[in-house]
């Protein structure tokens, strides 16, 4: 690269700049985080739920390794990501959109039939564990004040703690910093859109009475309420009324916290010991590329939307595990630069089709004139009777129904996300994808040449079928064919997986 370091820089160290920073340090690409913030814990986070797409991605990451004696050991391959966080979450197989209308979980075609219900901080701290571990440099109090690039690579420049200024140089930039993302204006993109719910309440609270559900949620009228657990004894509340639109900077107390939650939910559990309270407008927005020259976007500085139906920090880690893999192949020399290209292909779409179901939960769930009114009772009778219907919503939702587009004349299974099947000898697909390699999963056997060692994992369907499927890294299928011989395997491992 002419005398560019084959490094990456990722800006923000939310869970999207974790997974992709610890991803690529797991592939052996040296990657500096940058994080304005100081080095500490925030509850800050505003998600609290996991959906199966997003868990079915961290099973096939394994758990970063553990401290005996003070010596480090990698944990075993049979325990991932998932696993840490299943086991300080807590599962939920019901996710309750607005009136009638909610989604089983229980039927997803998924290991993870169920949301995971748990404070970002908690998943926050796993990935940044496992970044660490496995080499990612960290620089906090850093903030990104220029960005300049060129053929060879990308300049940037950061003010550190102190206000000492420097220079770095990087392969590639990724911005991971939020709505308010300095990496997107430095590349000069815009981030068109609207606000669409103004004043919006947050309170971390304590109550007096338990809530009937894990998660709770309703709107009645011009009120709407939402309540989480932290698992420490505090819940975070989040409210809303159509009658007090007023700046994020007016005084909040919480009689009005209590007031919008007894509105919306009919009482307010007798909330108490308020930690923090705060307003916040929730705004629809999709930056119109994700990539200008070597500088990337991702998470919230790419998109945002309303919280409904939990689907944002979800859709900013399934960013991270679409880009992650596509930097390192082309970095280490694996892949033509031209696979960079798919990732607007690929999750522009899907970022548009979540501003746009999240905006119409909201929607839907705050009707109030007769004609919305009607058109929500309409659709809820509708996706309550019609199975398949209900199955397509639920599918979107969790983000297992998301398909990649594939070439014309691909085989049907082509951009699809590959099911975690069970293999032969024992094993799960998801256990094998976490070497972070493609995967070859065929009937037939299949011995890989000596210069494709340690970069493909061949496995068998457990099952009878016949059908060959290069699974990518993210666990979606590169290439498929119903029968392929040795030659058609050899082609589509060339053409595909670079190897």
């Amino acid at each position: 690269m002419n005398g560019t370091p084959a490094t990456v820089i990722v800006v923000g160290s939310g869970p999207t700049g974790l997974l992709l920073a610890g991803d690529l340090a797991g592939a052996g690409v040296p990657v500096t985080v940058l994080e304005k913030r100081p080095h500490k814990t925030s509850n800050l986070s505003r998600a609290f739920v996991l959906h199966a797409r997003t868990l079915e991605q961290l099973d096939a990451r394994p758990s970063p390794t553990t401290t005996l004696n003070g010596r480090a050991s990698r944990a075993p391959l049979s325990r991932s990501l998932a696993d840490d966080l299943e086991a300080v979450g807590r599962p939920l197989d019901r996710l309750r959109l607005f009136g009638r209308l909610g989604i089983d979980l229980s039927a997803l075609p998924s290991r993870f039939n169920h949301l995971l219900v748990l404070p970002q901080y908690e998943v926050e701290k796993v990935l940044k564990r496992r970044a660490a571990e496995e080499g990612a440099d960290f620089r906090y109090e850093t903030e990104l004040t220029g960005l300049a690039q060129d053929a060879d690579g990308v300049t940037v420049e950061v003010r550190g703690p102190e206000g000492c200024t420097e220079s770095l140089r990087a392969a590639y930039v990724v911005g991971a910093d939020g709505m308010r993302s300095a990496v997107r204006d430095a590349i000069g993109l815009p981030f068109p859109g609207t606000s669409v719910i103004r004043s919006v309440v947050l309170a971390d609270v304590r109550l007096a009475e338990e809530p009937p559900g894990l998660l709770t949620v309703n709107a009645v009228g011009d009120a709407f309420a939402f309540l989480a657990p932290f698992g420490d004894g505090y819940h975070r509340v989040i409210g809303w009324h159509r009658g007090r639109d007023v700046p994020d900077s007016e005084p909040l107390d919480l009689a009005e916290v209590k007031e919008i939650t007894r509105l919306a939910l009919g009482r307010d559990f007798g909330m108490h010991d308020a930690r923090w309270m705060s307003r916040f407008h929730s705004d629809e927005r999709q930056a119109p590329a994700y990539r200008v020259g070597r500088v990337f976007l991702a998470g919230d500085a790419a998109h945002v939307h309303t919280p409904a139906g939990g689907q944002g920090m979800n859709t900013g880690l399934q960013d991270a595990a679409n880009l992650s893999w596509k930097l390192a192949a082309v970095i280490v020399g694996q892949a033509d630069p031209a696979l960079l290209d798919t990732y607007q292909a690929e999750r522009h779409p899907v970022g548009r089709t979540v501003l746009r179901s999240s905006g119409g939960i909201v929607r839907l769930a705050m009707a109030k004139r007769p004609w919305t009114l009607a058109a929500r009772a309409a659709l809820t009778a509708f996706l309550n009777a019609v199975g398949p219907a209900r199955r397509a919503v639920a599918a979107q939702v969790t983000g297992i129904g998301y398909r990649y587009p594939a070439p014309r004349g691909a085989h049907r299974l082509t951009g699809t996300r590959v099911p975690d099947v069970a293999l032969a000898g024992g094993g799960r697909l998801y256990e094998v994808l976490r070497g972070g390699r493609f995967v070859l999963l065929t009937p037939e056997p299949y011995e890989p040449g000596p210069s494709r060692a340690g970069r493909l994992t061949v496995a068998h369907w457990a099952s009878g079928r016949r059908t060959t499927v290069l699974v990518r890294p993210d666990g979606y299928a590169a290439w498929a064919a119903d029968s392929a011989d040795a030659a058609q395997i050899e082609r589509a491992l060339t053409a595909q997986a670079g190897v």
